[in-house]
């Protein structure tokens, strides 16, 4: 791999044009990454090899892995597509009345999941023959889907004018939770905690808030919002939106990445920031862990937050992780004599 002189090292024949997602898979060093572009790749990050290379006819707006050797994209093309990357093979799983933001797949009961600006929420079994076989459910949501996280049951969905909508995915029959966000403005990335208590939600306002599932009064006073993605220069607060929230696999903590170039490691449940990363060349649109936590791929891609300008190559940073970057610090007390 090229090096990318002090942000880890850069992956080679990325996307031409804005990456929408880079997600690690849970078997290997296989990274799948959706673009503007239209299409979705697979890269073997250990050998720094193009794998595979997918097309929609419009930009891919984000992708998943359905196991190691095939993913899932959902693009403005209105599809669900399948990849079988071993056999140089793609499919239609199914369509939306929209373009289609998001995908995950939900290895607890083996459906994928897609959300849509036609503000639908729809499951898919991807072992039917048929695409009409393959629908198990449409189901109705207050706007248009920005991001959506999946852990273990229980599936988040932030949606447009704020609105949070949980569901409990073995009963579909209503959201288990309905509300709106705690943050003040739009909504930009959802990612479920590892350990299935709640999720971390961010916003264009360089802001993220820690949120848990149980109503309880216990765990409800457990939750916080926190600023981050800001500078301040001469008095005055520049704000930054927050793209991205990437869960690390053995500690828990957990990194975002902002459209001020920077990604950041924080420890939730000590109120702490561990680390910042050196600024990468432009925005940061999306992070991803690998299965063991040892890499960090960080997509170094301009989201157009102000709009048409000349900007650097859209990229993607493999980062080698140290421990001290992502394992939360002992508590210190005062002795008491």
């Amino acid at each position: 791999m090229q090096n990318g002189s002090g942000h880890g090292c850069l992956i080679g024949n990325p996307p031409t044009d804005g990456i929408t997602n880079v997600r690690f898979s849970n078997h290997s060093d296989n990274l799948i990454v959706s673009s503007w572009d239209g299409n979705v790749r697979l890269y073997d990050v250990s050998s720094n090899v193009l794998r595979g290379c997918f097309a929609h006819g419009g930009p891919v707006l984000d992708c998943c892995f359905h196991d190691d050797n095939s993913g899932l994209s959902v693009s403005s093309d209105w599809t669900v597509r399948r990849h079988d990357f071993a056999n140089s093979r793609s499919d239609i799983i199914g369509k939306h009345d929209g373009p289609v933001r998001c995908v995950e797949y939900s290895h607890y009961t083996g459906q994928v999941l897609t959300g849509s600006w036609d503000k639908t929420l729809r499951c898919w079994d991807p072992r039917a023959p048929t695409a009409l076989e393959r629908t198990t459910g449409v189901y109705g949501l207050p706007e248009r889907v920005y991001s959506m996280s999946v852990v273990g049951h229980r599936l988040v969905i932030a949606t447009a004018r704020r609105h949070i909508v949980i569901y409990d995915i073995r009963n579909m029959s209503q959201p288990e939770q309905r509300k709106d966000s705690p943050l003040k403005f739009q909504s930009r990335c959802v990612r479920c905690y590892p350990n299935g208590t709640g999720y971390a939600l961010s916003s264009v306002e360089g802001r993220v808030a820690m949120e848990f599932f149980d109503l309880s009064e216990a765990w409800q006073a457990k939750k916080y919002a926190f600023k981050c993605h800001r500078k301040t220069d001469a008095g005055r607060d520049t704000v930054y939106p927050v793209n991205a929230i990437a869960f690390h696999p053995v500690y828990g903590t957990f990194a975002t990445g902002g459209c001020d170039g920077y990604a950041n490691v924080w420890d939730g449940t000590n109120k702490k920031r561990l680390y910042q990363f050196q600024k990468y060349p432009t925005s940061i649109a999306a992070l991803s862990f690998s299965r063991d936590g040892r890499l960090l791929a960080v997509a170094s891609s301009y989201t157009f937050e102000e709009g048409e300008k000349v900007h650097p190559p859209d990229q993607i940073f493999i980062r080698n992780i140290n421990e001290q970057e992502v394992k939360p610090k002992p508590r210190t007390y005062a002795v008491v004599t």
